[in-house]
């Protein structure tokens, strides 16, 4: 084994322990649960009236008295954030209370303005809920602990001065911001079903519209709970807290890393040290931050400032009314109503936005259910292919760019009715990518329409014939694997406008022509 750090010294990092996790881990059972932080996409702050729209304001300058912290100032709750909780625990299977309150959290932090956070003890809004995530083609289900509501703290930048001095900076436009947080129980048991939950439950999120979900501006933030136990046990351990993964990717490389670090001081006879520790993305390791022996006294008491919240059953049922169809269920209706497989179908419906987008471009048909579906699996297959493959190029989203659902329904018509092919497929829909412009436009203007003609189709065969006689003579000397060349050249010869099809007839009709 190769992982230390505070307890040994070795630097070396996840590159070398991924080559013993898997069977490090046989003799030990991964316990994990996440808390999940998600700014709410409100237009106000939690408990004032400053907008919520801060990324790009300069520093201290998104702020009034109340997220100041200010002596005298008043919070006032904000009921689109209350129902965005009751929304998010209803999607999510849970138990909404029927009365709630805010308490004080008392801590001493340099990011809180008050010295406390208005947050949520022994009633939560939501709780005793779950969430399904797939597991090797399987359904597991994740307990939902409780989802609460509070106000995030202010953001600290850590510098240092010219003669190296340390420094830390205050910007106050992020505190007081709705946040929700979402606790799991501890029934995930690795870094991949760590990946999964976070990856469904963002995608709710996403599709309920209460939160962007993006990870890298911080508005969809993870803590985790770790711990391991000899493989059969049902005694929970001493666990350890990792923070600062700001990617789906940072998570599952810490909760590795994490897995082998404690099963190697258990290996070497010693204790797990119940601490805080961060991820260090540049040095893929976790790192310890502060020890933890005992749960920190944060002395809650019921928010005086603020009234308790009747969460009465008849708004409830309207926040009900108000959820949308969810991943899952749009997942199977895509397999069963476009005929789609169970892969493409979880790739379309993994993002609100994507399909959305997909329905636009299929649109409403009224032919036969057949035909749909093919024109449903090939507007899939450009989508996930050609189109996501220029998206990433342009480091763009869907909607950022030119190429309408609709302009991607007249380019897959076009080539179903086999007006264009192959290379040149691609080309137009390259252009239009570029463009916006209509795919018979483009087709037109760069002479790619599929060939109709059958002289020229016979003009390009003959002169393929002509130009490769070695081919020809492999072909006629039984290499029937030559054809392939053949009808490559054909297609380049005519910029991929001839139909394969036909080439390949009229390669065949010529070839045996000659063998005489």
């Amino acid at each position: 084994m190769c992982i230390r750090d505070s307890v040994s010294t070795c630097t070396k990092t996840l590159e070398c322990n991924s080559i013993n996790y898997m069977t490090s881990t046989k003799k030990y059972e991964t316990v994990i649960g996440l808390e999940v932080h998600a700014q709410l996409l409100t237009e106000s702050k939690m408990f004032c009236s400053c907008p919520t729209d801060y990324l790009d304001a300069r520093p201290n300058s998104v702020v009034c008295p109340v997220c100041l912290g200010l002596p005298g100032a008043m919070p006032s709750i904000n009921k689109k954030a209350v129902e965005f909780v009751v929304m998010t625990g209803i999607a999510l299977n849970s138990e909404i209370a029927g009365t709630t309150q805010f308490h004080r959290k008392n801590y001493p932090y340099p990011d809180l303005m008050k010295g406390y956070q208005i947050s949520q003890y022994d009633i939560p809004i939501a709780s005793n809920g779950w969430l399904d995530i797939d597991v090797e083609g399987n359904l597991k289900r994740i307990g939902i602990t409780r989802i609460h509501l509070e106000e995030d703290v202010a953001k600290l930048s850590h510098r240092q001065d010219i003669k190296g001095q340390d420094y830390s900076l205050v910007d106050v436009n992020r505190s007081g911001v709705p946040l929700m947080e979402t606790v799991s129980e501890p029934d995930i048991r690795s870094p991949e079903e760590a990946r999964q939950y976070l990856v469904h439950l963002r995608a709710i999120l996403q599709y309920l519209g209460v939160s962007t979900g993006n990870m890298e501006d911080g508005s969809f933030r993870c803590d985790a709970n770790i711990s391991i136990r000899p493989e059969g046990s049902e005694e929970f351990f001493t666990r350890v807290e990792i923070k600062n993964m700001n990617s789906l990717r940072a998570v599952y490389r810490a909760l590795e890393y994490e897995t082998i670090r404690q099963i190697e001081v258990v290996e070497n006879g010693e204790r797990v040290i119940q601490e805080t520790r961060g991820w260090s993305e540049e040095r893929g390791i976790t790192v310890s931050q502060r020890t933890k022996e005992n749960a920190h006294d944060y002395r809650y008491f019921p928010e005086p400032d603020l009234p308790p919240i009747a969460i009465d059953l008849s708004w409830q049922e309207t926040v009900k009314a108000a959820v949308p169809e969810l991943p899952t269920a749009k997942r199977n209706r895509f397999m069963s109503q476009y005929g789609l497989l169970e892969y493409d179908a979880n790739i379309l419906t993994n993002s609100r936005l994507t399909a959305q987008f997909y329905e636009e471009a299929v649109g409403q048909d009224d032919g036969e259910s057949g035909q749909v579906t093919l024109k449903a699996k090939a507007i899939a297959n450009w989508m996930l292919g050609d189109f996501f493959g220029l998206l990433n190029g342009a480091g763009i989203g869907m909607y950022d760019s030119k190429l309408t659902p609709k302009l991607l329904r007249e380019f897959t018509d076009m080539v179903e009715v086999g007006t264009i092919r192959g290379p040149a497929a691609k080309t137009v829909l390259e252009q239009m990518f570029e463009t916006g412009n209509k795919p018979s436009q483009i087709a037109n203007e760069q002479g790619l329409p599929q060939i109709e003609d059958d002289g020229l189709l016979e003009s390009a065969v003959e002169k393929v014939i002509d130009d490769n006689p070695q081919a020809v003579q492999d072909y006629l000397g039984g290499k029937e694997t030559a054809i392939r060349f053949l009808l490559g050249q054909v297609m380049k010869e005519t910029r991929g406008r001839a139909n394969p099809g036909s080439v390949t007839e009229l390669l065949i009709n010529h070839l045996q022509g000659m063998e005489g």
